[in-house]
């Protein structure tokens, strides 16, 4: 069994980036709270995973839009599991591809609600459990951002892209405020990754247009987010990590 590290929390938990995270952390030697919002039997076969690697976890569901649910949620993995030492926030969403010229105020508000808002207020609550300003023992913030931050996903999702480039903000900026208070905030863009987050043909049409010549896969993903979260990278605060096969 690996040594304990404390205790993660992993936002939209259940399956692809969020999935591997849990399983790669808890190989790393985390209890895992597993956070879902609908897919209760998703969430479930990753903490039987989670399990087998000999450590403790939970599914917990939760809409992390919705502050309440963002508090029970902490709340409910700190008299489980323990004071959380750890928070990956993960949860994400994308819209049809499409044009800007064709976005309602619809779509956008709900990308960037679940992609951006829910991010903000996440690791609010993860500051508020884990700064010594605010008596906590400190910790990390690891968030899950996208390569079409940087790219812009141009006839496809550049409301997606907006949504994570505010992602990108939040942890240089938030990683700034907080440094001094014992909490790092760290990043990872994940590049063409083959999870379902993707429309029907899209990783065939794109697979090879990373200078890698292939999609990433979710464990690939989670191994950098196993690392930011550890103590390994206890010299990183405020950036955020390509893993994008070179694009």
């Amino acid at each position: 069994m690996s040594v304990g590290r404390g205790v993660v929390l992993v936002t939209g938990g259940s399956r692809g980036i969020g999935a591997a995270a849990s399983v790669a952390l808890a190989a790393d030697g985390w209890d895992v709270g597993v956070n879902y919002r609908t897919r209760a039997d998703e969430a479930a076969r990753v903490v039987k995973a989670c399990e087998e690697l000999g450590r403790r976890a939970i599914a917990v569901q939760a809409d992390v839009v919705e502050p309440d649910q963002i508090e029970r949620l902490f709340d409910t993995v700190t008299a489980e599991l323990g004071p959380i030492g750890a928070v990956i926030n993960n949860a994400g969403v994308v819209s049809p591809g499409g044009r800007v010229a064709e976005y309602d105020a619809e779509r956008l508000d709900r990308v960037f609600r679940i992609n951006s808002i829910s991010a903000f207020l996440v690791a609010g609550a993860a500051v508020r459990r884990m700064s010594t300003a605010y008596g906590g023992a400190g910790g990390v913030i690891v968030n899950v951002s996208s390569r079409a931050a940087v790219l812009g996903s141009a006839g496809e999702y550049v409301d997606y892209a907006a949504s994570k480039a505010a992602v990108d903000a939040l942890t240089t900026g938030l990683g700034n405020e907080v440094a001094k208070e014992g909490i790092r905030v760290l990043g990872v863009r994940p590049g063409l990754i083959e999870t379902d987050i993707h429309e029907a043909g899209r990783l065939d049409r794109l697979g090879a247009t990373p200078p890698l010549a292939r999609p990433g896969k979710a464990e690939e993903v989670a191994e950098v987010i196993a690392f930011l979260a550890s103590d390994r990278a206890s010299y990183m605060t405020g950036t955020t990590v390509d893993v994008s096969g070179g694009r």
